[in-house]
């Protein structure tokens, strides 16, 4: 469950900051009271997680410094603020210097609840944004979010690694769901280019004409530019690729050629149109086929990933856990196979959803992992099945998921996972050794 957002309430009348603390506490906002801005500031700089409400009219600091003050620290940082009557012509100089908007007493509460709310929600994006660009310019963190130890997944760390290096263009291929676009970040960290632009625009989201201009351009006034002249020395990432059209096909060949080597702008293509008997191949003019898939990524399925499955569901049934404050599902033996035998068609994204969806029935206390499979297969249709595997595979994927999370749970006390497992000290060593766990990953 998402936190609270914080708000700050700044006004040297303590009655107007209490009632104002007191109404978005009832709507849920997390807040703190300040009698001045100097102390405010003290709490409040760059990446602070909320919104600051200030009245502008106070003693020592204003409001107008105030504001100026954080726009200073961060530029991005929603500040409403409160203005008395005649105050209006000051409220709007406030706007024109970055306040977020502003009230004017006597204010309708319900209008400050709404404010606040659309502040936070701004908040709450600039500051998911501010995290990404630090991921994407941080290759061995985005690397971690590729989790897996099957030969499928060390093969596309390797094809990574080695690609980010590169400074051609790039085509990643795969069923909906595999994590395609989390691929293309990783080639963009692992890479020169980390730190420069990485946008990202679907193709299949907009009308012909609304793409090209935002392609191309020209763009119209108002300081926006085309992706290819914003993404210029960094990355742009054309999702669903196969949906432009043979025009714009043509005109992102020119671009490319255009360009020379190395590319200024480096294009990574993603294909998400897998209907049947049907290839990205099939979609686009070959020279731009061919342009793009000198360097090719496909990233494997979900039930190609063997034990991989049950390592994913884990990490994600404790995320979900801590998100919702309750404990994750303790999965069966019977359950792992279940898991490891589904077929998948929705991939990671599918899992995705049935971890949720186990951790929410698990703090219900009803349900079970094997109903959640049978409902998304039946609502996905007839699908294709895993081949079948020998028993023994199967039992010891359990038991290397089993042993993971009990290692989890006890933060890597070999002695206390030897006694809830029923271990010997070098069984249990041996079975760590065997499944490649080290003690040393859970302290």
């Amino acid at each position: 469950m998402a936190r609270a957002m914080k708000v700050a309430i700044v006004d040297d009348e303590q009655d107007m900051r209490q009632s104002i603390s007191q109404w978005l506490a009832l709507s849920g906002f997390d807040t703190e009271t300040y009698s001045s801005a100097e102390d405010a500031l003290k709490s409040i700089g760059a990446d602070w997680p909320g919104v600051v409400v200030s009245d502008i009219r106070m003693p020592g600091m204003d409001g107008m410094a105030f504001l100026k003050k954080l726009m200073s620290l961060d530029s991005g940082l929603p500040v409403i603020m409160i203005t008395g009557h005649g105050d209006v012509p000051m409220a709007v100089e406030a706007m024109r210097v970055g306040a977020y908007d502003f009230l004017e007493k006597p204010f309708n509460p319900d209008r400050m609840t709404e404010l606040a709310k659309r502040a936070s929600q701004s908040r709450r994006m600039t500051l998911d944004n501010r995290a990404l660009r630090r991921e994407l310019a941080d290759g061995s963190t985005i690397m971690k979010k590729l989790i897996g130890t099957s030969p499928a997944m060390e093969r596309l760390r390797e094809d990574i690694l080695d690609l980010g290096q590169a400074d051609g263009h790039v085509l990643i291929d795969g069923e909906t769901g595999t994590g395609k676009t989390l691929v293309a970040h990783a080639l963009h960290a692992v890479g020169p280019r980390a730190g420069k632009k990485f946008l990202v625009i679907s193709c299949a989201a907009f009308a012909e004409d609304m793409l090209a201009t935002r392609l191309f351009g020209p763009m119209d006034e108002g300081g926006q530019i085309p992706l290819v002249e914003e993404a210029r020395g960094g990355t742009l990432v054309l999702e669903d690729i196969e949906a432009l059209s043979q025009p714009l096909q043509a005109r992102l060949l020119t671009f490319i050629n255009d360009q020379g080597t190395p590319a200024e702008t480096r294009i990574v293509g993603i294909c998400n149109d897998h209907e049947q008997g049907r290839t990205v191949e099939d979609a686009l003019r070959p020279d731009l086929y061919y342009r793009l898939a000198a360097l090719k990524i496909t990233l494997p399925p979900l039930r190609a990933r063997g034990e991989d499955i049950l390592t994913l569901f884990t990490r994600l049934g404790e995320q979900f856990a801590d998100e919702y404050g309750c404990d994750a599902p303790q999965v069966t033996a019977q359950e792992a196979a279940q898991l490891l035998q589904a077929p998948w068609p929705g991939n990671v994204r599918q899992l995705i959803n049935v971890a949720e969806r186990a951790v929410l029935q698990n703090r219900r206390g009803s349900g079970s992992i094997a109903s959640l499979l049978m409902s998304e297969n039946e609502e996905a249709g007839p699908t294709i099945t895993t081949e079948g595997k020998p028993l023994k595979d199967y039992v010891e994927s359990f038991e290397k998921m089993l042993i993971d999370n009990t290692m989890r749970r006890h933060k890597g006390s070999i002695t206390a996972v030897m006694d809830e497992l029923c271990l010997p000290r070098r069984t249990l060593n041996e079975k760590m050794a065997k499944y490649g766990l080290q003690r040393s990953d859970y302290l």
